[in-house]
Order: structure tokens, then sequence, then C-alpha cells
């Protein structure tokens, strides 16, 4: 969009108040027109005091009971007390000043009997809770005349989200200020006319108006419903556009040999393959034999047997006189992938060896820290073909890299690589090669239909037989009687011959690590409130101090700590994190899978691939750091033998939050796609779209992908419809203009898992 949307909130609103808004990320006047209420005041209704938590940064709806000035005689100065309720509880405001006359412009607004929203930080004074020096608004009392304020008092109140320094009625004046204004003409409609018509939709600067200044319950419904439908439009009509892009391209027919590679590889496994495997494996034989780029995503629960269908699949493209390139997002994890290929072909990966079959090829593996030997060696058979399969790291992304016929691309872990990264490796060959997207995080339908729209989806979700089921306990990491228990229960195991993980968010101290995930942060984190400045400091209540956070476990001191216990004494202990070079990496995983040492404690850098099949038990410290799939991802490293798995998730969560919440729904099931339902539901589906990785907001700002599965359905149908008619966009400029305004980068994330 263009023009006066465009137009920068400093030039519209003053440097003043378009500093407070930037805070917030607000920087032009459609920033701030799509910057929605999170929820709507009802007049009269008013806020439960005795729900609000202590430090809780809050707004909230009372009636004013009772207000007094007084002198402070001890020290000077002037103090108002204002007592508001929700007619059962109250609470106190209250007010500093040097001087009396000060607080009068307070004394006078804040009259018995009058409705106003009250913003502050909740703290307590002698066992009540307060609010010092709170912003606030008195419902009516700000308009021009008694209808104005009667029509006021009347409609539903947005609620922004907001921050101390920035209330949410300053949002609202600051939203009027630059709506009121608008015409038709100033704001280019996303939705074509035609569909709107077709679903009764309002223009955009209607359903502006119905969110910022609605009449009624109805009128907020009728233009929420027109503004989730636009959202679902512009990310569809994104989706079927690279549809459309990818199907426009050739690629090189893989056609099925018979009696070649993969024939033989069947004939070996010591296993019979799931009748996913094979519904798959069809799936994926027939793409590879049209004559457009394969683009499909292979999604599978942990365990389901994904290598083994993506091993498949690379064989068919040798078998063609094809390459294939098998992309990982780590060191650790390639170089698994390399020794895991090479032990399911056994004589088939050993081409142009004595010992190797007649038909056979060669795995060749390229990292960025191997040694320059090996790497020119690994670098000679991709560019000669000797080698039809390459894994690597981002090395394969680097221009010495040839292949002589590049015909596949695996990408493992999807969400760990941009797409321009991907594309880079899929340009190498000499036309565009297939491409075979894995994760091992279960994606619910209707994420998979609203991020990966344009990708064709194969699922697996039968476990192979044989293979034991993990169970999974949350315990309290301050009950010691339970912690001593762990490393009891850690010991037998590995008496028994198995192996243990411990798992720490952090490499050491409690300094932020790569390794590790956010620590996950609340829709309502607000910035810390600024005390007015004709406050003096005497006889101010301090705000109730934030408890100190406990610091997080980290590998080297958790390491140490147990090296001390009488439960580990005579066993050795390893360690692994993602400082380790690539030859530590290898040497703590070799040591751990022989038992050398079969404690070893590392951060989530073990958490996608890693195959031990004498892992038999995780012990995840600080659990409540790490979100719902990475903990389903970090117990699927246990139990993948035949010894049942034991997963124990250690957290200082406490009762009735939501990290308890997450981790009980973790302990609850194996079902990685019920807990990724969970996840969506308990994370508000604020990253669906990867804002992280693009570094921009999200752009799903009312869309929800699980509750509105049927706006997406029409609105991909519409997309689909559109996009076959006039794939340029040409008739529908303002929706083009919003696909490259609203997704930008986000646009090339769309494939990402």
């Amino acid at each position: 969009m263009s023009g006066v949307l465009q137009q920068a909130l400093s030039k519209v609103l003053g440097s003043r108040t378009s500093g407070s808004l930037a805070k917030l990320g607000l920087e032009t006047v459609e920033d701030l027109l799509r910057h929605y209420p999170r929820r709507y005041g009802v007049p009269g209704e008013l806020t439960d005091m005795g729900a609000l938590a202590m430090g809780e940064h809050v707004t909230v709806m009372a009636q004013v009971r009772s207000t007094t000035v007084r002198p402070m005689r001890s020290r000077g100065g002037a103090m108002l007390e204002a007592i508001v309720t929700d007619g059962r509880d109250t609470l106190q405001l209250t007010f500093f000043a040097k001087r009396t006359g000060v607080l009068r412009m307070h004394e006078d607004k804040l009259r018995a009997g009058r409705t106003g929203l009250f913003t502050g930080t909740v703290g307590d004074y002698r066992g009540r809770r307060q609010l010092v020096h709170p912003d606030y608004l008195i419902v009516g009392l700000d308009a021009a005349d008694e209808q104005e304020a009667t029509l006021e008092a009347s409609r539903p109140i947005p609620l922004y989200p907001a921050a101390a320094s920035v209330p949410t009625w300053r949002i609202g004046r600051s939203v009027r200020t630059v709506l009121d204004p608008l015409t038709e003409a100033d704001v280019p409609d996303p939705i074509p006319q035609a569909l709107r018509e077709l679903h009764g939709l309002p223009t955009l600067l209607e359903a502006l108006r119905g969110v910022h200044v609605p009449d009624d319950q109805d009128h907020i419904k009728r233009s929420q419903a027109r503004l989730k439908y636009e959202e679902a439009l512009v990310l569809q009509t994104a989706l079927a556009r690279r549809r459309a892009d990818r199907e426009s391209h050739s690629a090189v027919p893989r056609v099925a040999v018979t009696g070649g590679l993969l024939d033989a590889f069947d004939a070996r496994l010591p296993f019979a393959l799931t009748d996913g495997q094979v519904t798959v494996g069809r799936e994926i034989s027939a793409d590879l034999e049209r004559p457009m780029p394969m683009l499909r995503l292979l999604q599978g629960d942990v365990g389901s047997g994904k290598t083994v269908v993506a091993l498949r699949a690379m064989l068919a493209v040798v078998d063609a006189g094809g390459q294939a390139a098998l992309l990982a997002p780590t060191e650790v994890l390639a170089a698994q992938h390399e020794r895991t290929l090479r032990d399911l072909l056994g004589p088939l990966a050993e081409g142009g060896t004595l010992g190797g079959a007649q038909m056979a090829t060669r795995v060749a593996l390229l990292t960025g820290s191997q040694g320059s030997v090996r790497k020119r060696q690994g670098l000679a058979e991709a560019a000669s073909g000797a080698a039809g399969i390459v894994v690597g790291t981002h090395a394969l992304l680097s221009e010495t890299v040839q292949f002589a016929d590049l015909g596949l691309v695996v990408v493992d872990e999807q969400h760990r690589f941009g797409v321009e990264q991907r594309d880079q490796l899929r340009a190498r060959g000499k036309s565009v090669p297939h491409t075979l997207v894995m994760t091992a995080t279960p994606i619910p339908r209707t994420v998979a239909m609203t991020v990966f729209g344009d990708l064709e989806t194969s699922v697996l979700t039968e476990r192979p037989a044989g293979r034991a089921e993990t169970v999974t306990h949350v315990v309290p990491a301050d009950n010691s009687a339970w912690m001593s228990r762990i490393w009891q229960r850690v010991r037998e195991e590995v008496d028994a011959g198995r192996r243990a993980y411990v798992v720490c968010p952090r490499i050491e101290g409690d300094q932020p690590e790569d390794d590790a995930e956010p620590d996950p942060v609340g829709d309502d984190a607000s910035v810390p409130q600024t005390p007015a400045t004709d406050a003096p400091t005497l006889d101010i209540p301090e705000a109730p101090a934030v408890p100190t956070r406990q610091p997080l476990e980290a590998v080297v001191d958790v390491a140490e700590r147990l090296r001390g216990l009488p439960a580990m004494a005579g066993i050795d202990i390893g360690v692994m994190h993602g400082r380790l070079t690539a030859d530590q990496k290898d040497a703590a995983m070799a040591a751990f899978a022989a038992g050398t040492t079969p404690i070893l404690v590392s951060t989530t850098v073990i958490e996608v691939g890693v195959d031990v099949t004498q892992a038999s038990t995780m012990v995840v410290l600080d659990a409540e750091h790490f979100g719902v799939s990475q903990l389903h991802q970090l117990r699927g490293r246990v139990g993948r033998g035949s010894e049942p798995g034991l997963c124990l998730l250690v957290s200082h969560a406490q009762e009735g939050s939501s990290s308890l919440e997450r981790l009980t729904a973790v302990a609850s099931t194996s079902d990685g796609f019920a807990l990724a339902e969970k996840d969506l539901e308990l994370r508000r589906e604020g990253d669906v779209l990867g804002a992280a990785q693009s570094g921009g907001r999200n752009s799903l700002r009312l869309l929800r992908v699980v509750r509105d599965a049927e706006v997406l359905a029409t609105a991909r149908e519409d997309a689909r419809v559109l996009i076959d008619a006039d794939a340029a966009l040409e008739k529908a400029p303002a929706l083009a203009e919003a696909i490259g305004a609203w997704l930008g980068e986000r646009e090339d994330f769309l494939e990402r898992a």
C-alpha cells in the first residue's frame, strides 16, 4: 500500500506521540491502523479486582468509590488516594505531589460514581493492592458535549496491546486522529471488488472503522471477519503464486529403473517397510517421474522412518543417472546421516572398491570443518558423479561444490534453513532439481494448509515394528528426594548397559547460548512503568520486588556436579554443546554410543536426528524453558531400540502456569500431531509465518489457523481462481502490493517447516 497509509506517524502525530508508538513498532499510519484492539471493554462491565496479581501490569475498568487529598505532615508534600471497585473488591490509586494544588486536577476527574480505565503495575502497601501514579481515562469525560459523551460511553471500548509508557487510550486517540479523515480513495483494498461482493464483505476502510470505533459487538464481528479473510487471501494468493511459478519450470524426469540400486537396497533391508512408507514412496516416485520440479513435504513423528523413505528416493534418482544431496542443519547431524546411510546401504555404498557391490555408488560428506584431504576427496566425488549421494551442511552451498547432475535435494529439518539458502543448492543443477523437505516436527493440517499450501504433503504416522515407547514424567525441581531418585535411576540404567542424556538450556553460567531456545515470553510482556516526574521520593511505596530468576542449568556446571555425586561414582560423564569443534562433537558422540561415557550432558544440539539405540533415559533440566515441539524432539532421542524409554522433565514451573501446562501436555501423550495442535493453541500461532526468522512482526494479526480453518479453505479456492486467471495480479494491484508489504521476506519462508 502507498500514499496516505505510508505516511510516517511523526508527520501526522508529532514527534512525542510517534516516539512512544515507535516503542511498539508502529512507524506509519498503516502500522497504527493494523494495530488492532486485543479485546473490548463492555460499558458497565467492570474488571474482577480479585484476579489481579502482584507485579502485573494491568488495565482495569472500575468505578470510583471515593477520593481524598491530604498533606503528608511528617515529610512534606501531599497525597491523593482514590478507591476504585468492581462492586466486590477494591483497588487503591495513589498519587504524590509537592503541593496539594497539583492534585486538584486528579481530584476533580476522579469523582465518586465515575467509571474509568486505569493502567499501572499492581503493588502492595500495608496489605492493600494499589497502583501508584496510574495513567487513566474517565469514560465519556473528554467528549465535546453531553450527547457525544453519552454515545462514547455506550460503545465497546477498544483495549489495545500496549506498554506502560503507551496506555491503551493513548493508542486509541492516535488511531482516531489518523483514521477519522481517511476516505475510500486513501485506503486501497487488497480484496478485489468481485470477491467482496461475492462474500458480502465491507471495504477495508469500513472494516478499520468497525474494529477501532465500533457501534456494537456485531459491528466488531463483521469487521473482524472481513480482516481475517483479507489475511487469509493475501497468504493463500502468495502460496498460489509460488505454486504457479514452480509449475512453470521444467525438471529432468527421473524414471524408476528395475533391477537397480533401489531394488537391491529393498532386498537387503532387515525389516519390512510400513504401509505408510510404501504409500509415501509411491507418491514421491510419481513426482520424480514428472517433467516439473517436485516440491514435497515429508513429515512424520519421531521414529516414523523418514530417513529410509528419503534414502529410497535418493537411490531412485541415482538409478536414473542423477545425484542426490542431503542438506542437514548441523555437522553432528550431517555426520550421523552419512554413517546411517552407509550402514543402511552396506556394500551398496562402496562403489569402486573391492568390497563394493557391482551397482554400488558412493556416499560423500562435506562439512565446513573437514580436513583438506577429505574435503578435496568429497568435492572430487561430487563433481565427477562418483558420489551418487552427497551429505553436508551449509558447506554444500559453497561455490566450490559442483555436481555432475544434481537431480534431487533432500532438506532435513527445513525450518533451520531459509528458502534462499536451499535455492542456492537447487540452482547448482543443469536444470531445477526435485526437492524433498523433511521435518520431524508434526504439523497440524490447518498449519500445513496455511504455510505449505504450495507443497505436496506426505505424512508418516506409523511407528516401525519393534520400536519401544517412551514414558514421560514432570518432576518438580525443588523436591530433593525426587531429584536424588532421578540420579539413582540414571545409575541403574547405566549399570544395565544403557545410556542417559542430561539436557541443559545453557553451556556455562547463565549466559545466552545459541543451542538453546529463547525463554518463552507471554503476549502481555510490557515496558516497566515510569513514575510521574512531579512525584517526590518520600513516602512512595516501593514496587514489589521481582523474584530473582533461578539460574539456568548449564552443561559445564551440571557435568561437574554429577561427577561429584556418590550415585555416579566410577562413571565417566561426557559433554556435548555447540562450542565444541566438529571432531570434538564426533568424539563425544562416539564415546557415548560405545558406552565409554554412558552419560552425556548436552544442550539441544542433540535435539534432532541423533540416534543411539542404547539410550534409554533423558533428564531435561529447566524443562519449562523449552517449547512443546522441542521437548517432543528431545525425548525422541531415547527409546529408539527395543528397550522402553524414560524422559524426566525437571521444572521450576508453578502450579497453574502456562509453562506447567506445556510440560503436562508433553507428558500426557507421545502423539506428535496431538502435541502440535496443543502447541499451536498455547502459542496462539504467533510464529506460524516465521516472523522471528525474517525479523518482522507476525503477519497473522486476527486469523487463527485452527479456529478459522473454513476461512482459509475459502480463501485458498479464491486465490487459485485469481492466479489461474491473472498470474501477475495485474487486475488486482492492491492485492499484489499487500503480498509484498505484509509478507516481505516472509514469503521466502513459506516453505519452511
